[in-house]
C-alpha cells in the first residue's frame, strides 16, 4: 500500500528481536549523564537522592508503557512519528518527527560526538583541536554509515557489542562498590523536601530520556505487537537499577564529598576505590559509551527519515532501499552527513537546547495518541499490548510530561517554536507539491 502523498513503504528486513530492541533502548539511554549526575542530584538533595531516581523512573514508566502500547499497534518505522501520525493525522504527525529527528535525533548526535572527541583528547591530546578532531568524527560517523548501510543485521550487532561493552566498566564499579559500602554514607531512605525533590528530578529526568529513538526502526522488529512492550521495559528496568546502584555506590564511597565531584563523581569513586587505574577506566568507559550511543543513532535515527519521505513529508529519495541490502541507504548517508557538519562545525551549539523540549513535547503526543488509537481500534500485527488501568497511565503521562514542560524557559521555547514554523512549512509545502501529482494522475 502506498502512504499519503508519498511511496510505497520500504520493504525492510525484521531482524529485531526483544534482546536488539532492549540492548538499543539501553544504548540510547545510558549515555554521557550518568558519568556527572550523581554529583547533581548529591548537591541538590544529599542522601536523598535515590528518592529522585524512583520519581523519575516512575515518571518514565508511565511514558514508556504509552510509546509500547502504541508501538504494538504501529510497526511502521518512524516510532513516535508513525505513533503520532496514526493517531491524529499527518499535520501532527509532520510535527512529532521533526521533534524526534531535531532533538533526539541530529542534535543530540552532533552533541554527543563533541562528547566522544572530547573524551578522547583527554588520552590523547592530539585528536582536540583542528584536522585530527574532524577526522575522527568523518571516520566514525562514515564508518557506522557504511556498517547499517550493508545491512541493518550487522548494524544491530554492532550496536549490541557495544551497549554491552559500554556498560562493563559502570557494572564494574557498581560490583566493587557493594563491597565498599561504609554505613555512615549509605544514603538513608528519608523522603528530603518536596519541592527539592522536584526540582532534583526534573534535571534527573534527562538522564532517562533516549528510549525513542530505539523504536525509530519499528519497521524491522519482529512481531513488534510483543517485542516493542518488553523491549523497552525491560531496557527501564536495566536502566534504573543500574542508575539507582551508581548513585548508592558513589554515595557510599565518596560520602559528603560526592555532592563536591561535579566535573567526574564517577571517577572519582573508581579512583578512591582501586586507585588511578580506576578513574582510568571509567574515563575509558565514558569513550564507550558515547561511542555506543553513535552506533544506535546511526542505527535508528535515519528511519525517522525514511518514515517522513514515504508520506511525502520529505524528498522521496531519502525513501530509497538499497537492492541487495534492503536498507535506507540514502537516509543513513544523509543522517550522517548532517550530523557530521553540526558536530564538526559546532553550530548546533545554539541549537542543542530545543532537544530536551522537543522530546518531551513528542512524550506528550505519544502518551496522548494512546487514547486515539484505542479508539480508532488501530492494530497492524497480532493483538496489541493494553497498558492496564484504562485512561490512567496515558493521562499521568501527559500530567508528568505538562510538570516538567512548566520548567522550560522562554529561551528553550523559542527556539523549538521555530522548528515547529520551519516543520510546519515544509508540512505546507509536502501538501502544495502533491496537488498536482494528483490532478495529474
Amino acid at each position: 500500500m502506498t502512504s499519503p502523498q508519498g511511496v510505497a513503504p520500504a520493504a525492510l528486513e525484521r531482524v529485531m528481536g526483544v534482546r536488539a530492541l532492549a540492548a538499543s533502548a539501553v544504548n540510547m539511554t545510558v549515555g554521557s549523564g550518568i558519568f556527572v549526575l550523581p554529583a547533581t542530584v548529591a548537591a541538590a538533595i544529599g542522601t536523598g537522592a535515590p528518592m529522585a531516581y524512583l520519581v523519575c523512573a516512575l515518571a518514565m514508566a508511565l511514558v514508556v508503557l504509552c510509546f509500547a502500547e502504541a508501538g504494538s499497534r504501529v510497526s511502521r518505522s518512524g516510532g513516535g512519528y508513525a505513533y503520532a501520525t496514526a493517531a491524529f493525522g499527518p499535520y501532527v504527525g509532520m510535527l512529532a518527527g521533526t521533534l524526534l529527528y531535531t532533538g533526539a535525533g541530529v542534535l543530540a548526535s552532533a552533541s554527543v560526538m563533541n562528547v566522544f572527541v572530547g573524551t578522547l583528547a583527554v588520552i590523547a591530546p592530539a585528536f582536540g583541536a583542528g584536522v585530527p578532531r574532524v577526522a575522527v568524527m568523518a571516520l566514525v560517523y562514515g564508518g557506522l554509515a557504511w556498517v547499517n548501510v550493508r545491512g541493518a543485521r550487522p548494524g544491530v550487532r554492532t550496536m549490541e557489542v557495544f551497549s554491552f561493552t559500554k556498560l562493563v566498566p559502570l557494572a564494574a564499579l557498581a560490583a566493587l562498590g557493594l563491597f565498599a559500602l561504609r554505613s555512615t554514607h549509605v544514603p538513608l531512605p528519608t523522603l528530603p523536601p518536596m519541592g527539592a525533590l522536584g526540582r532534583a528530578s526534573v534535571t534527573l529526568i534527562f538522564a532517562f530520556l533516549g528510549f525513542e529513538n530505539s523504536l525509530n526502526p519499528s519497521g524491522e522488529v519482529k512481531d513488534p505487537h510483543r517485542t516493542v512492550p518488553r523491549g523497552v521495559l525491560l531496557a527501564l528496568v536495566v536502566v534504573t537499577v543500574l542508575y539507582l546502584t551508581l548513585q548508592f555506590v558513589a554515595q557510599a564511597v565518596l560520602g559528603a564529598r560526592l555532592a563536591t565531584e561535579t566535573a567526574a563523581p564517577l571517577a572519582a569513586a573508581a579512583e578512591t576505590l582501586v586507585g588511578p587505574v580506576g578513574a582510568t577506566v571509567i574515563l575509558v568507559g565514558a569513550l564507550i559509551s558515547t561511542f555506543g550511543y553513535l552506533t544506535g543513532d546511526v542505527l535508528t535515527s535515519p528511519r525517522a527519515l525514511l518514515a517522513m519521505a514515504e508520506d511525502g513529508r520529505l524528498p522521496s529519495v531519502l525513501a530509497r532501499v538499497h537492492p541487495r541490502y534492503r536498507t535506507p541507504w540514502v537516509a543513513i548517508l544523509t543522517h550522517a552527513v548532517l550530523a557530521l557538519t553540526l558536530a564538526a562545525t559546532g553550530s548546533f551549539a545554539t541549537l542543542i537546547v530545543i532537544a530536551n523540549v522537543a522530546v518531551l513535547l513528542l512524550y506528550g503526543t505519544v502518551s496522548l495518541g494512546v487514547f486515539r488509537l484505542r479508539a480508532r481500534g488501530v492494530r497492524t500485527e497480532g493483538a496489541p499490548f493494553v497498558v492496564p488501568g484504562g485512561p490512567l497511565v496515558p493521562a499521568g503521562a501527559a500530567v508528568v510530561i505538562a510538570g516538567l514542560l512548566s520548567t522550560v524557559s522562554e529561551r528553550e521555547w523559542l527556539w523549538t517554536g521555530g522548528t515547529l514554523i520551519v516543520a510546519s512549512a515544509l508540512y505546507a509545502a509536502s501538501r502544495a507539491l502533491a496537488r498536482p501529482a494528483a490532478t495529474a494522475g
